[in-house]
């Protein structure tokens, strides 16, 4: 996929190193973490959102509120470090900066286009472990993003991971993981994921898992509706490198390569049919409407 240079202003940087959840119940909540970001999404956080209300303090002051589509934050980094120290620290950070400014223009677009008010995320960086809003970031999680500081969190190493691991080459594989991440910030921009994570909390597993998953699918077909409104910049292979990318990471194939049995009450990110699905159908219409899971059947 050919992408242009990342724009000076955009709001990326290094995340602050150590550390865990603060307040009450730190110590209980750290050894879930690993939940979080699990194959590049945020059901692990809504775990983690449900286990703070059973502790009786309240997951939505974690997620910032939500629902409402604030005023726009700065477009600078906030750590106060230059922009092209960090991107250009190596090929990779470049290489995602790059996909990243891109998300975030083409997303500004279509909410203009719908007459609503776009929120800069943030881009964060980290190498092995580092600090979020939502806690400690750890390479084992993944990228992920934290709704409580509109952060997408990346150790790039996972694009090694990635390719060598599950098998899904190319450039085009990579600009799906940020996507992805990016889909879920629109989800917390439209009140999405904070309907998710109310609505799991009163929910069995089950249930709560199904949302879940849910919620993961909308973020691979917004992923896809970005890489249509990009649709004169992909190049011979790049669909079928995504295709290849949201096979690899589908639950029912994690679980069978893990050599157990698939269970699906167990699923938070949907099957790798699924995924693919989904991120189909953002890349053949191109419209965000066209991405509600929560009101179709997901297949």
């Amino acid at each position: 996929m050919r992408l242009d240079d990342y724009d000076n202003d955009i709001n990326v940087g290094e995340a602050q190193g150590g550390g865990g959840f603060g307040g009450g119940g730190g110590g209980l909540l750290f050894g879930l973490l690993p939940l979080i970001g699990s194959r590049f999404g945020c059901g692990g956080i809504v775990v983690v959102l449900i286990i703070l209300a059973v502790l009786g303090m309240n997951p939505l002051n974690l997620l910032g509120g939500g629902g409402q589509v604030g005023t726009p934050v700065s477009r600078g980094p906030s750590t106060g470090t230059d922009v092209r120290q960090v991107c250009d620290a190596t090929p990779a950070r470049r290489e995602t900066c790059q996909a990243y400014s891109n998300a975030q223009n083409t997303w500004e677009q279509i909410f203009a286009q719908s007459g609503q008010r776009f929120e800069v995320p943030m881009l964060r960086f980290y190498t092995g472990s580092g600090q979020s809003g939502c806690g400690a970031a750890q390479s084992a999680m993944g990228p992920f993003y934290c709704p409580s500081d509109n952060g997408i969190y990346l150790d790039t190493s996972f694009f090694d991971e990635l390719a060598n691991r599950f098998g899904a080459q190319g450039d085009f594989a990579r600009y799906y993981v940020i996507a992805h991440e990016f889909g879920h910030h629109i989800q917390h921009l439209l009140g999405t994921s904070t309907e998710v994570s109310r609505a799991q909390a009163s929910a069995g597993r089950a249930e709560g898992n199904a949302l879940s998953v849910r919620l993961e699918l909308q973020a691979d077909c917004y992923a896809g509706v970005w890489a249509a409104r990009n649709r004169n910049r992909l190049e011979p292979g790049d669909i079928e490198e995504g295709m290849t990318a949201a096979r690899a990471i589908g639950d029912d194939t994690l679980q069978r390569e893990a050599g157990g049995r698939v269970v699906p009450d167990s699923f938070t990110h949907g099957t790798s049919e699924q995924r693919m699905r989904w991120l189909r159908r953002g890349l053949e219409t191109g419209d965000p409407a066209q991405c509600n899971t929560f009101d179709a059947a997901i297949g």
